[in-house]
């Protein structure tokens, strides 16, 4: 099948590759021209685990390619995804959809035959009407079910395992309002298919909800965790036996119970707000995500002030070292990371900061309120003559840092953990002031 994905961002990109790699004939669209410059050299302007494998197998393949030519891409698709971002909006918090309906505006002057266009981006619900709507006035030749049909697949993958989350997802989404439409989405799914993967075929509205939901409702279990890790510590209980006794209930389920800094990213912090501010003008506001978009601003604050108490109650003139900036491992991802939050409040407070992140310090050191930081090679020379270590993200080459090189480099051996990766025990016995969450033994 013939498809265009306008958008080479995250979602674009990965989408792209992996529909590639089912066998269809792609172009990844973009008006940037220095991203699709890179891309045709090999460049991915992202960090995903086996992506740019991934991507340069299908392009020597003759089946993925990059254009920055929107309308000579979607007059020879049969299906074209809008993949392209929808930002918080400045002073309001709804999702901002200007790129979103500018797409839909383009790719209206450039249909050509019957298309299926596909909003893969993350969008507010009744996004998908108003897209039909826009490409309705551009071309008022164009019949919805003749000419076009406008679908809502909404994307549902995790950076740092977004490959394996297309190839072998949970559930295929699909909000359909015809049966052409229906048919076509079902062909270009049927890989999947042939795997088991359910198909669940809606209405527009609620495939476009059933995004919001699913992101708002694990929202909601990292601040539920992080709040019984808050309550584990004035009780004496163990934050991570609490997590496994309730986890394995199949009603609840493991997932998204480990208790840490708060949720980041480009699609939490964003779409709960998003969600929040729909309800409201729906006249039904829903109060639980209201509390989870206080709660996870509370708790990056309050993980800052956690790491002042650890380093003696006051950081000014102090050195911190620090392990981890992206919003989690396996990705380069500094969108609402709470590390942004965390050590912008400690910098406030006088702190010397050196960092270091395997995937991040590129992105990190485009922020401004980060220029004060000290940028370190790898993980001994953020340590270097610190007073305290704290780490914020659990990447795989901090679990088993060398204890006795760290207490040489370090001035003081004191570690805040607020990902829980050590053990409070071992710590002890290493010698190490250890700082953790929801755990006995905890020195804080």
């Amino acid at each position: 099948m013939r498809v265009a994905m306008i958008g080479s961002g995250y979602v674009g990109l990965v989408s792209g590759a992996c529909f590639s790699e089912l066998g269809n004939d792609v172009v990844c669209v973009d008006l940037d021209a220095d991203k699709i410059a890179g891309l045709n050299r090999g460049e991915m302007p992202i960090y995903e685990p086996g992506l740019k494998r991934l991507a340069e197998g299908n392009v020597a393949a003759g089946r993925l390619t990059f254009t920055t030519d929107l309308k000579q891409a979607v007059g020879g698709a049969e299906v074209v995804f809008i993949a392209v971002g929808t930002p918080s909006r400045h002073g309001d918090g709804h999702a901002d959809l200007s790129y979103v309906y500018a797409a839909a505006k383009e790719i209206a002057a450039a249909l050509n035959g019957y298309t299926v266009v596909v909003d893969k981006s993350t969008v507010p619900v009744g996004t998908g009407d108003e897209v039909e709507r826009i490409i309705r006035e551009v071309r008022p030749d164009a019949k919805p079910g003749a000419e076009f049909d406008v679908v809502s697949n909404p994307e549902f993958l995790r950076e740092g395992s977004a490959i394996e989350d297309f190839m072998r997802p949970d559930r295929v989404v699909l909000g359909v309002s015809g049966e052409r439409a229906q048919e076509v989405m079902r062909a270009l799914y049927q890989p999947l298919y042939l795997i088991e993967t359910p198909l669940v075929f809606t209405s527009r509205r609620t495939a476009e909800l059933i995004k919001y939901a699913a992101n708002t409702f694990l929202a909601t279990k990292i601040s539920f965790i992080n709040e019984i890790a808050d309550l584990c510590e004035a009780l004496g209980a163990d934050v991570q036996d609490v997590a496994k006794g309730i986890g394995l209930d199949g009603r609840i389920g493991p997932k998204f119970l480990h208790a840490g800094p708060g949720y980041g990213g480009s699609c939490f912090p964003k779409d709960t707000l998003a969600l929040v501010k729909t309800a409201r003008e729906a006249g039904a506001p829903l109060k639980i995500i209201e509390t989870v978009v206080e709660l996870n601003t509370l708790r990056k604050h309050h993980m800052a002030e956690r790491v002042i108490s650890a380093t003696g109650g006051n950081v000014s003139g102090k050195t911190i070292g620090v392990l981890g900036l992206t919003f989690k491992p396996n990705t380069d991802d500094m969108r609402c990371s709470p590390s942004l939050d965390i050590l912008s409040v400690l910098i406030k407070a006088g702190a010397a900061l050196r960092a270091y992140d395997p995937e991040g310090m590129s992105e990190a050191r485009k922020i401004k309120a980060l220029d004060a930081i000290t940028w370190c090679d790898d993980a001994y020379g953020a340590l270097s003559g610190a007073d305290s270590v704290v780490i914020i993200t659990e990447w795989n080459e901090f679990r088993a840092l060398d204890m006795e090189r760290l207490k040489k480099v370090m001035k003081s051996p004191v570690m805040i953990d607020l990902r829980n990766i050590y053990n409070p025990d071992e710590m002890a016995a290493a010698g190490i002031a250890y700082y953790c969450l929801g755990r006995p033994g905890n020195d804080a």
